[in-house]
């Protein structure tokens, strides 16, 4: 090729491809554009949602607020009407057309008044702020300050309580609950045929959610003939009263009759609370007047008849069982007579206290009856242990209803199988029952029980009872929870007793309940089951930080990058074993490690498994669990390095 022609080729080659770059930067540059446009339109719609949910919208007169424009709306109005509601609530919506009419009265009010209406389900940090639990739940907001309606939701007298509390001169009326100190504290509680107290500490955010509750409470039952009195004592501030009753916790609440303590334990809210107090206003024993309930109680009773008997209301020995019954009417029904023919019928004099157990209860193994004398100088302590001596019979029927009052005693021996009373089956369940009555006598030092089978299907299948193919089947729950379980064989009192014996003895081994042994177990943070707690967090030769978990709980997955962050930390201590356990699908085997709630832990020293150490009160962080570590460990290697 000559030089001239080589030039020009050249020259238009190196043209085409500066035109094919550009070509190509061209698209490049228009989808920027385009994308920048998409941008700046997202940005755009999200500026509009912001100021839609800013904007206060109007329906039918009603104003709409939510979570980001409540603030700026109140913040320069004297008084709001406001009402909290939910879009599926029944209540609601036939209150909607009142609510409505209420708002354009108070629109054409001098000034106006603003009537506002909340989503509850959406505004969840407004329902929160203003405890909202129901609805619709209606508000008076006075200069920022919230004040409950608590009247018939009717527009009259809506209408009439928003204008008094948007009076000039309006202030909220005094609080019902008294305050007492050490000053008034003896004069109020010892002149009160019964009165609530609560010691609250000011920063304790549980005594702060029971504030209102408790005020709404007090306001209800202060409309009682006679009312019945509550009551409030800073227990920071008033230290002396504080100790003086044992307050170790906020808030503690406790019932005085008379100046008389008595531990409080009931709900923590307002109708919870009303119903409570009134029912512990009333005596505590109830009256019988005639023959006939007695011996109703004894056919058709299902629980321990409890029956003093006196010569009448200003008895001494009557006033002493009043206070042993207060003591404990929250378990046990009592009941007095002050009749001749009642004290015949139930072989005791006046003055005397009898404890027997319905017809059904009842067995040639055990006194019919068991009596107590009663006198004015009786402490109402003995009256308390002898009922609870005698309160169960010696076979008795461990059901839902009565296990975590009656049988909490251990060792318990359960006898499980189709338990029933009625006309038809009672033969029945009382043939088994006088098998398991036969060995009973013999052990007294333990708690003896028939179960329904039906009501206890979950214990029974953790006991790997549910498919033995027997009728009636047996198991021993310990002291330290552990379970141990009959093996299945035809049920008579000779295999009961062979049981009862062998466990006595120490010669059972206990079920536990536990997940598969997990085949690989090569994590950081090692797996505990059931079936391996002995072998890992029992090891007397490895310190063990042992963490119970539950699936469910928020607080253990929000635990687990930490825990996780905790093991990586220490992994190159081979004396040291991080480990977890789900508590839920798992027996814990030892008593010495309770789980109450989710996530417990604990740290198993090396030597000493029977003591171990609760983490609490600190964060649950990496600083706070290596300290924690760090303060407890027997077996770590402190390097340069490490420390």
């Amino acid at each position: 090729m000559r030089p001239r022609k080589a030039y020009l080729f050249l020259l238009l080659l190196g043209l085409g491809q500066l035109l094919a770059v550009a070509g190509a930067e061209g698209p490049d540059e228009d989808s920027s554009n385009r994308e920048n446009a998409i941008e700046d339109e997202e940005e755009e719609e999200e500026d509009d949602e912001e100021e839609d949910d800013l904007e206060v919208k109007e329906e039918n007169g009603v104003l709409v607020l939510n979570d980001a424009n409540f603030d700026n709306f109140v913040a320069d109005k004297d008084t709001v009407l406001l009402e909290f509601y939910a879009p599926w609530c029944g209540h609601c919506k036939q209150f909607a057309p009142e609510y409505e009419k209420i708002a354009n009265v108070l629109k054409d009010n001098d000034p106006p008044i603003p009537v506002a209406k909340i989503d509850a389900t959406s505004a969840s940090m407004l329902a929160s702020r203003f405890d909202v639990s129901g609805y619709p739940t209606i508000k008076i907001l006075k200069k920022g300050q919230a004040v409950d309606y608590e009247g018939s939701r009717t527009q009259e007298e809506i209408v009439a309580k928003v204008r008094e509390v948007s009076q000039p001169d309006w202030t909220p009326p005094p609080e019902v609950t008294l305050v007492l100190t050490k000053e008034n504290f003896d004069e109020v509680v010892n002149d009160a045929d019964i009165i609530l107290v609560e010691f609250y500490a000011p920063w304790c955010g549980h005594c702060k959610k029971l504030a209102p509750e408790y005020e709404k409470a007090a306001k209800e039952l202060n409309k009682r003939s006679p009312p019945i009195p509550l009551a409030k004592v800073d227990a920071t501030a008033e230290t002396d009263l504080a100790k003086r009753f044992d307050v170790s916790g906020y808030p503690t609440l406790k019932i005085f009759r008379k100046g008389r303590p008595f531990d409080y334990n009931g709900p923590r809210e307002k109708y919870g609370i009303v119903d409570y107090m009134i029912e512990q206003s009333g005596p505590p024993s109830k009256e019988i007047l005639t023959l006939k309930q007695v011996q109703e109680f004894l056919k058709d009773g299902d629980d321990v008849i409890i029956i003093g008997v006196f010569k009448g209301e200003s008895d001494p020995a009557y006033q002493q069982y009043q206070d042993a019954a207060n003591n404990l009417r929250e378990d046990y029904k009592f009941h007095h007579a002050f009749s001749t023919e009642i004290a015949k019928f139930l072989k005791v004099s006046q003055g005397q206290l009898v404890v027997m157990q319905p017809e059904k209860f009842q067995s040639k193994y055990e006194p019919r009856s068991h009596v107590m004398d009663v006198q004015g100088s009786t402490q109402d302590s003995a009256i308390k242990d002898f009922v609870l001596k005698y309160a169960l019979p010696l076979v008795g029927h461990r059901k839902a209803s009565n296990e975590a009052k009656r049988y909490t005693r251990r060792p318990l021996v359960v006898v499980y199988y189709s338990v029933d009373f009625s006309f038809d089956y009672r033969a029945a369940t009382q043939f088994w029952r006088s098998k398991v009555l036969e060995v009973a006598k013999d052990f007294p030092e333990y708690t003896f029980a028939i179960a329904d089978e039906e009501d206890y299907a979950g214990e029974v299948k953790d006991l790997g009872l549910s498919e033995s193919g027997e009728d009636v089947n047996a198991a021993i729950l310990d002291e330290s929870g552990k379970k141990f379980a009959m093996e299945p064989e035809e049920f008579d009192s000779d295999t009961l007793r062979e049981f009862v014996t062998a466990f006595k003895k120490g010669k059972l081994k206990p079920v536990i309940k536990s997940q598969p042994v997990p085949k690989n177990n090569k994590g950081l943070v090692k797996v505990v089951v059931g079936k391996t707690f002995d072998s890992i967090v029992m090891d007397p030769k490895k310190d063990v930080l042992i963490e119970f978990y539950a699936p469910w709980c928020g607080h253990c997955k929000q635990l687990e990058p930490v825990y996780s962050s905790l093991a990586k930390k220490y992994k190159g201590q081979k004396g040291l074993v991080i480990a977890k356990m789900d508590a839920t699908a798992n027996d814990v085997p030892s008593d010495r490690y309770k789980v109450e709630g989710f996530p417990t832990i604990y740290f198993a020293p090396s030597g000493d498994k029977k003591n171990p150490v609760k983490f609490e009160g600190g964060d649950r962080d990496l600083e706070h669990l290596s300290k924690f570590i760090e303060e407890h460990a027997t077996k770590l290697s402190r390097t340069k390095e490490e420390l």
